[in-house]
């Protein structure tokens, strides 16, 4: 049986997808990548060989996310895609009416807007933390909480704790003041989702009409308290789909399909698992060809150059 591999490679999280033919999801995996990309997907990958069949053939791979295109050169991709396109694509996938994509992720956040299946708008959080999953993670981590019971503890508030969330600093200034003058604990937690809302709708939302049906995906999607509050301000239902946080690898996996399909009969490579055995290197080194001083990342397998980026003009290429 035929199968395509999605691959979202995120500065928090790693995630993978196994899809087949009929874009249904066979086998997925969603690790942390410890800031080691190469590492992560190796270890994606034995998680998702072990979850399908020796009958099931993965023949073409798509990789999107920050580390897209160093984990495409290592896997071979045929597709290497940016996150609103990959994410657009997986959640229409899901969700084919979709109108407005909230993403919230581990260090970034997303607004996709949708007419007819067509990326009309969007816009992206990546100057600052505040208001992601990162942000919750050191939230939880202050409160003596695990980054799942958050959601759970917010659901039983009735009396959410206002938290300045504009700025990472000032939140946790904000919360550590409230919890010493009294404030229960699963208000401040409340009133920390809250805040993540307003922060995310405020900044990445600003300006953006927010048609149903809407949906909300990345990591924080898991976090109910959330989900919540984004209802409340919204005043309509936000759906979480259970592979909310898998879009974007089943979006560039969706991709990777319709790129061998289109290419016609023959044009399918069949992927090598034993990828995840092999060693690559990145090395680093700064162009001193031209005032540009480019810096240039050059990737081996085994002391064998694939390829290497950077450079702003010819005599980088070579560097």
């Amino acid at each position: 049986m035929n199968a395509y591999l999605g691959i979202d490679i995120g500065s928090i999280s790693t995630k993978g997808v196994i899809i087949d033919e009929n874009l249904k999801i066979i086998a997925h995996s969603y690790l942390w990548t410890e800031g080691n990309p190469i590492g992560a997907v190796k270890n994606v990958l034995r998680d998702l060989r072990g979850q399908i069949s020796e009958d099931v053939s993965v023949v073409a791979v798509g990789t999107t996310g920050s580390a897209r295109k160093l984990i495409g050169v290592v896997l071979g991709a045929q597709i290497v895609k940016n996150e609103i396109t990959a994410h657009a694509v997986g959640t229409m996938t899901r969700v084919p009416d979709v109108r407005t994509i909230l993403e919230i992720g581990g260090q970034d956040s997303k607004i996709i807007l949708l007419q007819n299946g067509i990326v009309t708008d969007y816009a992206m959080n990546t100057i600052c933390a505040a208001g992601t999953g990162s942000f919750l993670m050191s939230q939880a981590k202050r409160l003596g909480l695990e980054i799942n019971e958050l959601g759970e503890l917010a659901m039983r508030s009735k009396n959410p704790t206002r938290i300045a969330a504009r700025c990472t600093v000032f939140a946790e200034s904000d919360l550590v003041h409230k919890a010493q003058i009294g404030h229960k604990k699963e208000d401040i937690v409340a009133g920390i989702c809250n805040a993540v809302v307003n922060n995310y709708l405020n900044n990445v939302g600003k300006g953006k009409r927010i048609h149903a049906p809407a949906v909300f995906q990345g990591g924080v999607s898991k976090n109910v308290g959330v989900v919540r509050a984004f209802e409340e301000v919204l005043g309509h239902e936000v759906y979480v789909d259970e592979f909310g946080h898998l879009m974007g690898c089943l979006g560039v996996a969706v991709l990777a399909k319709r790129a061998v399909d289109a290419a016609g009969a023959g044009s399918e490579a069949n992927f090598d698992f034993d990828v995840q055995d092999v060693s690559f290197v990145t090395r680093g080194k700064e162009c001193d060809k031209c005032p540009n001083n480019c810096e240039i990342i050059s990737i081996y397998r085994e002391e064998e150059l694939l390829d290497s980026w950077g450079n702003r003009c010819e005599r980088g290429v070579s560097a």
